[in-house]
Parts: structure tokens; C-alpha cells; sequence
């Protein structure tokens, strides 16, 4: 299925009809970092732009070598996005994963080695067995292998998954007992924003942080509400003015099933998407009027600041923001 996927995939790619030339690219989802020299070419090379502004992969830790590093540079990749989740070694193994600290390092070493200086760490916060100690442990080797990007995600547990159910059930399994509260890793996230602005990496979104002119300008492009185009099973492209996705599972996918649009509610979106921002976002004057009361309510909640002309969450906003989000979308 492996082939007969990524041959559909380069189908899409070289049958896409631009209006535009890509400034970006991202290869996400899955294995990305696992396709061959030859595959990543080829896929890459059917995507007008070349030089790009900025080309992400990502990969998990422990696969990359100092060819895989040259082959994603050869074509045309110039940032990697790791996806570490943890430094601490019983934290990663509740996780399945089977990378080090130390792997990390020697990753982040061959990609600089290669001429990649644009490199991301994912890091989650409220993993089964996190403690407080634990969590200044990741960071601590964050200050140690100098990223210029860090996203840091609060875990959600899915109430239909294994840890779900078996929190709901008061079980042992999955390390349920050991998954910290909401209230601990609203701490860990904090702590973060802490130590990593000490480090000179700021918050510019809820979950990313970045060294001056490192901010992901791919990912910016979804938060300034940007055309962008998606391929691959579940990809979402947008316009500027219609949504779509291709089809969700694999299987659809391959079977020809295609994809959807809906329109976009863009005044109801920028509130969503650009309030994510520690920028904020600048409302029109209808806006203004239109979304009044669940402004000023969380103004005087201290949820949201303004100066008269941009709103911004505030950091406790942050904390709550899919509370403040969902308000938004009920209008």
C-alpha cells in the first residue's frame, strides 16, 4: 500500500493546476522522513518553486544519518521538525518511542553538519509519568541542543482511546494513574514559556516558540489565513475562500473518493486562527460591533487585552483559549 500510495500521491502533485508558485513547503504526517532519496525527489520535484522560502520534513528521531541528511538538502529541504515529545527516558518508553536524549543531540549535530540550521523540537506536556522535575529535565536539554524552533503541546486525551477509557474507568493501564492533572501541565506549559524566553526562543502561538526570524512562515500561512494547498489522504487546502479536504482514510483515498468543499466563514476564522497569535489580530469596525459582548466579556474577564485597535489573548487567555475560541464560532 506503501507505493501504491505515494504513486497516487505524486499524481495529485503533478496534476495540480497552479495559480500560484509556492513560497513554502511541509511534508507532515506519518513517516515523511522515512521515504527514500530517490521518492523525496521525485515527489519534491514535481512542486514548482524551487528554491522555497522555507521546506520542512519531519522526522522521528534516531533515523537520520549524514545521507538522509544530504538527500533532504539536495532537495531542497532547509528546516526539520523533530518529533522528541520527551528527554526523559520513561516518559518516551509510555510513549513506545525508542529514541534518547542523546539521540536527539547526535540528530540535531548530522542535520547542522548537513547545512540545516532551521531545526524544530516538538515537546508535549502532560505525558503519562511527567512530573515537574521531569518536565525541566526536557527543557533543561532543550538550552542544551539549541533549536531555533520549539512547539510545545498540552496533551489531549481522547476519551474513545485506550488512556481515555481507561482514566474514565480508574484503571492502571497506559499509565492512566500517572497522567498528570490539567492543572499540572497548564503549569508545565507555563513553565515552558518561562525557561524557553529566558533561552531567547518567544511565544509567537499557542504552541510555538522561536529564536527572532525563525517562526514557521509555513505554519503563519494557516494562521494569517493565507492560500495554501494540501495533498494526501486527509490533506485540507484553502483558497481564500472555499475549504477543502481530500478524502480521510487512506483506503478513500486510493479508491479515487474526492474531496470536499465547504465555504469559508472568514470574519468568524480570524478570530479562531489569528487569535492564536501573540500578535493578535486587528478587527474591522464590523467586526468590532458584531462579536461586542463576547469581547468586552472577556476583557473584563481578563481573557483578552486590547489598545482600541488589536486584540490579543491574554496569558491566562492562553490557558483557556478554546473557551474563548469556541465563543467566537457560536456567533
Amino acid at each position: 500500500m506503501e507505493v501504491r500510495y505515494r504513486d497516487a500521491l505524486a499524481r495529485e502533485i503533478r496534476a495540480h493546476a497552479w495559480a500560484w508558485t509556492p513560497e513554502t513547503v511541509y511534508l507532515g504526517g506519518g513517516t515523511p522522513g522515512n521515504l527514500a532519496a530517490a521518492d523525496l525527489g521525485a515527489l519534491l520535484g514535481a512542486v514548482p518553486g524551487l528554491p522555497w522560502a522555507e521546506a520542512t520534513i519531519e522526522a522521528a528521531p534516531g533515523n537520520i544519518t549524514p545521507a538522509t541528511a544530504r538527500a533532504w538538502v539536495d532537495a531542497g529541504i532547509d528546516r526539520v521538525s523533530l518529533g522528541v515529545q520527551s528527554f526523559v527516558d520513561k516518559e518516551l518508553r509510555r510513549t513506545g518511542r525508542r529514541h534518547t536524549a542523546q539521540t536527539v543531540a547526535g540528530d540535531v549535530a548530522v542535520l547542522r553538519a548537513s547545512g540545516i540550521h532551521n531545526i524544530n523540537i516538538d515537546l508535549i506536556a502532560g505525558l503519562s509519568a511527567q512530573t515537574t522535575a521531569s518536565w525541566g529535565e526536557s527543557l533543561d536539554w532543550v538550552a542544551r541542543v539549541a533549536p531555533e524552533h520549539v512547539s510545545v503541546y498540552m496533551l489531549e486525551v481522547d476519551r474513545d482511546s485506550r488512556l481515555g477509557k481507561e482514566m474514565l474507568l480508574g484503571g492502571v493501564r497506559y499509565g492512566a494513574l500517572d497522567t498528570p492533572s490539567d492543572d499540572a501541565t497548564a503549569d508545565f506549559y507555563e513553565l515552558a514559556v518561562e525557561r524557553l524566553a529566558a533561552l531567547g526562543i518567544a511565544r509567537y502561538e499557542i504552541s510555538n516558540f522561536a529564536r527572532p526570524g525563525f517562526e514557521s512562515r509555513h505554519n503563519l500561512k494557516y494562521w494569517k489565513l493565507e492560500p495554501y494547498v494540501g495533498f494526501g489522504a486527509d490533506a485540507h487546502s484553502f483558497d481564500g475562500r472555499t475549504r477543502r479536504q481530500n478524502a480521510e482514510s487512506i483506503e478513500d483515498y486510493l479508491s479515487g473518493a474526492g474531496p470536499v468543499d465547504e465555504p469559508a466563514h472568514l470574519s468568524d476564522e480570524r478570530f479562531f486562527v489569528g487569535l492564536r497569535l501573540s500578535a493578535g489580530i486587528c478587527p474591522n469596525a464590523d467586526e468590532w460591533r458584531r462579536f461586542d459582548a463576547p469581547i468586552h466579556r472577556f476583557l473584563d474577564a481578563g481573557l483578552l487585552e486590547t489598545d482600541g485597535t488589536t486584540l490579543r489573548l491574554t496569558g491566562r487567555g492562553v490557558l483557556l483559549s478554546n473557551e474563548v475560541f469556541q465563543e467566537f464560532l457560536n456567533l
